[in-house]
């Protein structure tokens, strides 16, 4: 990011807010794509994911006071002397905390509202809950904790399969979702989420809500670019909430409706009330960026310069996931990846240029900054190796400016024989990923480090990753009409496509195919000569997989 230009400013932070009952690890895939477009900040809010309990005064976990928290993180690590920007990207609580100190209706975060140039909304609701609906949560919150840990625990029996998890991620989800949300109801600690459940309650003061979370008056006030996106299943927080903020903004949308069946009374993002059950759609499951999602564009006048001329305008973007998308987009692999579409595909064309792979590769082409290290040497290495184990090529990293191995060639030369790329390397790829899914292949970034041979952690996520490639081919045939067609293979890369690449194709011939250690390493070095140079790596995978081993203990 430092060589990319800092006039007027540095590129925009992207700030990512959790929701009630969620944690940053929720934003993963989000972060794993977006991250190579800009710098990137969040928090897991107290008590929430991996941070401490602590403090344990209701006051704390109070809307206003997390709003406040989130403020001070956000201040201490954006550069403030070089006037950089900031860009929310929040799901369902979260959304509330991002309005708040973005909205010129809202007292909170005073500093930071000239300098936030945008907010993505993932899940938002539009309004507090009402009268009634806070007397019955807040009895429902006067629940001795011990009772309520019991229903839970109740409620969770079976585990993947559990009623808690098909609640909130539908009936479809495939289990590697279903894992992430065992994991992430057992994140949820029944301490912190009843502070914040109660903290997100108004009082009402006749027929006016004070405190809790942010309504009309708060999103009405938001002046910057908007994406509002939601989930066509979700039970949380229902697609008509976007039409009610559509209309704090004073647009009810093309048909004007909003959707009256409510959702639960507070989001929560672990945790929800009655998933309504949805008939399965394919196109939710389809992971191609061509999925078309309901979306609807409105330019808005800016309220406080209404009169003015010429008007100053701010945009406001929609997106309703297909079902079965739920209150889990950040995470279910139907929909991350297309949600990760959407929100680039609006910071770039809605809040600044430069927050899009594609500039930023062709400005740092042209400026001669970024490029492969070491071109001699990467233009003598051979593009792709011949098939290995029927499951894997290897390839040298391809370049957005080649003449020969750039994506859109080699899309149009492998879409039918490649069904997925695995970029390995640690740095920003220079080329653009979104030209291999335009042709038809899909791309998945899973980061290594230079030199050292991946650690069992990465080994372990690589092969999680290829069996869900290989049954998503497997699939893909027995959908297809054609018996006949070859079975796509998955393109591994690192930078030159042999050392890392070698290792973690070894590891999943190994582990999966059954093979020694020494035969994974031949076959390798067969369709990708000379294999894998580096001796430590060779080393490493014999230690690793030596039958028998036994380690002592470190004194």
């Amino acid at each position: 990011m430092s060589k990319l230009p800092t006039e007027p400013s540095p590129v925009p932070l992207l700030v990512f807010v959790h929701g009630l009952g969620g944690s940053l690890a929720q934003f993963h895939h989000i972060l794993t794509s977006l991250s190579n477009i800009g710098p990137c900040f969040g928090i897991d809010l107290p008590g929430c994911g991996l941070s401490k309990f602590e403090p344990t005064s209701w006051d704390a976990y109070s809307v206003d006071a997390l709003a406040e928290l989130l403020f001070t993180a956000i201040e201490e690590h954006r550069d403030k002397e070089a006037d950089q920007k900031v860009v929310f990207i929040a799901h369902s609580l979260g959304c509330s905390l991002s309005a708040l100190l973005t909205s010129s209706k809202s007292p909170l975060g005073t500093k930071l509202k000239e300098h936030v140039l945008g907010l993505v909304a993932i899940c938002p609701r539009a309004a507090p809950p009402s009268p009634d609906e806070v007397t019955t949560f807040r009895r429902l919150l006067h629940v001795p904790g011990f009772i309520f840990d019991l229903w839970r625990t109740w409620d969770r029996r079976g585990g993947p399969k559990s009623a808690s998890v098909a609640r909130f991620v539908g009936t479809d989800a495939d289990p590697d979702t279903r894992e992430l949300q065992v994991r992430f109801n057992k994140q949820s600690k029944t301490s912190v989420w009843r502070r914040m459940a109660w903290g997100t309650l108004p009082t009402y003061v006749g027929k006016d809500p004070v405190g809790g979370m942010p309504g009309e008056e708060v999103w009405g006030g938001v002046q910057t670019p908007v994406l509002l996106v939601a989930g066509e299943s979700d039970a949380v927080t229902k697609p008509g909430e976007l039409q009610k903020i559509l209309k704090f903004f004073g647009d009810v949308g093309k048909d004007g409706k909003v959707n009256g069946n409510k959702g639960s009374i507070i989001a929560d993002a672990s945790e929800i009330h009655d998933q309504v059950p949805t008939a399965y759609n394919d196109l939710a499951h389809e992971e191609d960026y061509g999925v078309e999602s309901q979306t609807a564009e409105k330019e808005l006048p800016n309220k406080s310069e209404a009169k003015a001329e010429p008007k100053a305008r701010h945009p406001v973007k929609t997106a309703i996931l297909p079902a079965p998308a739920s209150h889990a987009l950040l995470y279910d692999r139907a929909t991350y990846r297309t949600l990760s579409g959407i929100i680039q595909d609006f910071l770039l064309h809605h809040v600044d240029k430069r927050l899009s792979l594609g500039w930023q590769l062709q400005y740092l082409n042209t400026s001669g900054k970024w490029d492969v290290k070491n071109l001699v040497k990467w233009k003598k290495v051979p593009s792709v190796s011949e098939p290995m184990a029927d499951t894997f090529v290897a390839l040298k990293m391809l370049r957005e400016v080649d003449e020969d191995h750039n994506p859109v060639l080699f899309s149009q030369r492998y879409h039918d024989k490649i069904y997925a790329v695995i970029d390995i390397s640690h740095e920003n790829p220079v080329y653009d990923p979104a030209s291999l899914e335009k042709g038809g292949i899909h791309y998945h970034k899973h980061p290594t480090v230079s030199k050292i041979p991946p650690t069992p952690d990465e080994t372990r996520d690589f092969i999680s990753l290829v069996d869900r490639l290989e049954n998503e081919i497997t699939d893909k045939l027995e959908k297809s009409d054609d018996s006949k067609r070859p079975r796509p293979l998955i393109g591994v890369h690192c930078h030159y496509g042999f050392n890392r690449t070698g290792f973690l194709i070894a590891c999943y011939l190994i582990e999966r195919k059954g093979y020694s250690v020494q035969d994974a390493i031949d076959e390798f070095e067969k369709q990708r000569p000379p294999g894998i140079r580096h001796g430590h790596f060779i080393d490493t995978l014999f230690v690793r997989y030596c039958v028998g081993l036994k380690r002592a203990p470190t004194l």
